[in-house]
């Protein structure tokens, strides 16, 4: 396996990078890390829109959370990436697609994530920056979402573990991520898949089990925070 891993790394971690596109772990990294970033604004809008007192606001959003967390990821790259060409011309490439399936499912799910953050805040904190001659605009973004942001920030490093996971579906419409790297290495040493594989198992465990554990400390802070200010 060390032979393995002094013979491959470089092209495990950048792919083809830089007499080719950028691709392996990095990608892998990059990708989930713009995904989530890129669906932050969104998330946040549905999610405040999942908890208006409008019913028509609140019902079509929730309509279309429901909707797409039904669809499997898999099912959303193939129309992406087939199907959307066929219909408007316009054919995306492999890691415009799965950035784009990306941003709106992890959209979707940090909206539920906000939604939630916000349904367990107390009760009157919207009213009392009201009373204060804050507008509506204004006290979502001075004092209920920064609270819902911090309380949810546990949630949020979860959903960056989903999406690093996620990431492995690009494989299917050859997008050069870590998993196909493994799998083209594979095809090039052929006899010693059982090492190839493991490596990138390591790689998948030590990137998530990190990010759970960031996410496991960041949830004890925020339990000892409260605590204290009780």
């Amino acid at each position: 396996m060390i032979e393995l891993v002094d013979t491959y790394w470089l092209y495990f971690l950048v792919g083809q990078y830089p007499d080719g596109p950028l691709g392996g772990l990095a990608l892998t990294v990059l990708l989930s890390l713009g995904a989530l970033l890129l669906a932050m604004p969104f998330g946040l809008l549905l999610g405040v829109a999942r908890v208006s007192a409008r019913r028509t606001i609140r019902w079509p959003v929730a309509a279309l959370v429901h909707l797409v967390r039904a669809l499997p990821l898999l099912l959303v790259v193939f129309w992406v990436y087939f199907f959307l060409p066929a219909v408007t011309g316009v054919k995306t490439g492999q890691a415009t697609t799965m950035l784009m399936v990306l941003v709106l499912f992890d959209g979707v799910y940090l909206a539920e994530i906000v939604a939630a953050g916000m349904r367990a805040l107390p009760k009157g904190q919207l009213e009392a920056a009201r009373s204060l001659g804050l507008g509506y605009g204004q006290a979502l973004r001075l004092v209920v979402l920064p609270q819902t942001l911090r309380r949810s920030l546990p949630s949020i490093v979860s959903q960056l573990v989903s999406t690093i996971k996620a990431t492995s579906l690009g494989y299917i419409i050859g997008l050069s991520e870590v998993s196909f790297i493994a799998t083209q290495i594979n095809t090039l040493v052929f006899t010693q898949a059982v090492e190839v594989y493991l490596v990138l198992a390591l790689s998948y465990f030590v990137l998530c089990f990190g990010l759970s554990r960031l996410a496991f400390l960041l949830e004890r802070r925020l339990q000892r925070g409260a605590a204290q200010a009780h």
